[in-house]
């Protein structure tokens, strides 16, 4: 059923949860049982969404036939402009529509990587009215679908444009068929209250549902509250500055905040309808819902007469089928429920391992290749872009020097890194400016811990009470004369330090077998098994070869996927004209360098890492720069 269609006949509340195509085959074989057992709470409808620059078109259009055909969850598929021709549209709308997919939110997107600006690949589809526009003329899809559109309550992040004329593009597209509105998260309710009431008066009166997204740390809050320009009330910033280093208390914060803002936005906005945006976690939403007493579980049960099978007339169970139970319907009644709660493929068992809170810290550089929250992304699809920031490197040496300046401090970002160094990566500032310094560009790291207390400031993750530990490991990009020198050093010191190494041309070196699993952060709290947040293994190395990206240095999730660790060499360089030094130097860089990793397993001694690198190796060879 179509999404508006469905919020006309829905008499209380209601919610939506949004999900994006995992990383990998089993976070997302993972993510349909995750999906499977959201469903028991009833949504009125699942959103996937579309990767920027259509970059994960395959996948969403996979996971949304399977929600909706196989798994029938009412699903809204998320459809952009970007990159996005004609033929491409008709097709994805084709798809949906022979897979039972009646809704879809349709967004402008953002630019493909390597552009800062928005640039229409078809100018037919410059923005998303326009996308409506057509759907609506289409005599093959006009009455196939009901049409979202996005709101930003705090403003677009990318736009220029003054809130008085950001409405105005809000009711151009409300106006060229849109029946239903879904907003950026937002976390100021008094400013979104008033927001509310500003589009009503200029005429916007279809359905609009509060974009939500419930905090699950405080660094993925930080980074997405930045990149969506979203206005953060002084009170929350409080709030999480006396409790950032403690996960467990920052996510039951985020989980009390939501359940406040819901229960103003109803009691006081009169909003019924409200969109989770999940980053495809379960834990946080579910506690929300049973918080606010809209699950399944809360609805209100009648006694019920228990009579013989003989003894009950049919007009009996005809007028009154919830308050009679017989044996045949109470066999029934629990085969039905047997099998509505079967989910296939769910990750291990135990309380740390449970199925749906077993990845609920996802801290870690590398993180788990398991979790559908694996490689998490921006809201609707986005991946964070960045830009080179006004640099012009023409030699090698730039290069380093701009690597210099960034861990320094004298500038705060760079291409590999949105944000400045992480207090974390400080604690080894000495060992990174030394490989720097030699060329080795560091893109990646962590010292090593050896039971730190988990509410430390500089490393401390997960719930008050545990203990962390870390192996010390280093990421950057190197030479193939440095990466043939490393392989025989490892091979002498006979398995107590591992690396991966893999360049442009997709070949592989590495110490590491390709079935082992490498913990190199582990937690041990109270009441908990062990919980391992981050993960070295040559699959989820070679997913993150290619995303040295924002927020690495600060240990955050990063966000892209496979055949894109290079292409921050490509983005950088495509800033240049052909030909040019600066792209030249670049695109030669991307093409002979490797993204090297090594790992040292004693965790006790913080400095065998580098003794290894700067000794063993030797790193003041100078043949090796």
């Amino acid at each position: 059923m179509k999404l508006v269609e469905k919020i006309s006949q829905t008499q209380g509340p209601f919610y939506t949860f949004e999900f994006f195509p995992p990383r990998t085959e089993q976070g997302f074989s993972n993510l349909l049982s995750r999906i499977s057992r959201l469903a028991d709470l009833n949504p009125l409808a699942i959103n996937i969404t579309w990767g920027a620059g259509g970059s994960t078109k395959e996948q969403t259009l996979e996971l949304a036939s399977l929600t909706q055909k196989e798994h029938g969850i009412d699903t809204v598929m998320h459809l952009t402009c970007t990159n996005m021709m004609q033929g491409s549209v008709d097709s994805a709308l084709r798809i949906a529509k022979e897979t039972g997919i009646q809704s879809i939110l349709a967004l402008r997107g953002d630019p493909p990587r390597g552009e800062e600006y928005w640039i229409p690949t078809d100018p037919r589809f410059t923005h998303a009215r326009d996308l409506v526009s057509y759907i609506r003329s289409s005599p093959e899809f006009s009455d196939a679908f009901s049409l979202g559109v996005a709101a930003y309550p705090d403003g677009h992040a990318d736009s220029i444009l003054g809130e008085d004329e950001e409405i105005e593009h809000l009711k151009a597209k409300v106006d060229s068929g849109a029946d239903f509105i879904v907003t950026q998260l937002f976390y100021d309710v008094d400013n979104f209250l008033r927001w509310l009431q500003k589009i009503r008066s200029r005429g916007i009166t279809i359905p609009v549902i509060p974009g939500i997204m419930p905090i699950q740390t405080y660094s993925t809050f930080l980074r997405l509250t930045r990149l969506c320009g979203t206005h953060v009330p002084d009170s929350i910033h409080t709030d999480l500055e006396l409790i950032k280093y403690d996960d467990q208390k920052v996510k039951d914060y985020g989980i009390s905040l939501a359940v406040k803002m819901i229960r103003r936005l109803v009691d006081e906005g009169g909003l019924k309808g409200f969109h989770f945006c999940t980053l495809n976690l379960e834990k946080s939403v579910q506690s929300i819902l049973e918080t606010l007493g809209w699950t399944p579980s809360h609805a209100k049960i009648h006694n019920k007469l228990i009579a013989e099978s003989f003894g009950v007339t049919e007009q009996h169970l005809a007028t009154n089928p919830d308050l009679i139970v017989t044996p045949a319907s109470a066999t029934s009644s629990a085969t039905n429920g047997l099998v509505s709660h079967v989910t296939k493929g769910d990750t291990g068992i135990g309380e740390a391992n449970n199925a749906s809170t077993w990845d609920e810290f996802p801290n870690g550089r590398f993180g788990d290749i398991n979790s559908p929250a694996f490689g998490s992304q921006d809201l609707w699809g986005g991946f964070g872009r960045i830009t080179p920031g006004g640099s012009r490197p023409s030699t090698l040496d730039d290069i380093t020097a701009l690597t210099l300046r960034f861990l320094t401090g004298e500038i705060t970002s760079y291409p590999f890194s949105a944000a400045p160094l992480s207090v974390e990566s400080q604690l080894i500032l000495p060992h990174l400016l030394r490989l720097a310094k030699h060329g080795w560009w560091p893109v990646g790291s962590q010292p090593a811990v050896d039971g730190l207390p988990s509410g430390d400031g500089s490393v401390g993750w997960g719930p008050a009470g545990g203990y962390i530990y870390q192996k010390p490991f280093v990421e950057f990009f190197a030479s193939s004369t440095i990466v043939e020198r490393l392989e025989r050093a490892i091979g002498e010191v006979k398995g107590i330090v591992d690396f991966l190494a893999a360049n442009n041309a997709g070949e592989l070196k590495t110490s590491v077998q390709g079935s082992e699993r490498n913990a190199v952060t582990w937690g041990v709290f109270p009441g908990k098994e062990i919980i391992q947040s981050t993960i070295i293994e040559q699959e989820s190395f070679l997913t993150w070869k290619v995303c040295v990206f924002v927020d690495i240095w600060a240990c955050l999730l990063s966000d892209l996927t496979q055949d894109e660790a290079f292409s921050i060499w490509t983005d950088w360089a495509s800033q240049f004209p052909p030909n040019s030094q600066e792209r030249q130097l670049l695109e030669d860089i991307r093409d002979t360098r490797w993204l090297v990793n090594v790992t040292h397993h004693d965790f006790k001694d913080p400095g065998a890492l580098w003794r290894f690198i700067f000794e063993d190796i030797g790193l003041d060879d100078a043949s090796l720069t």
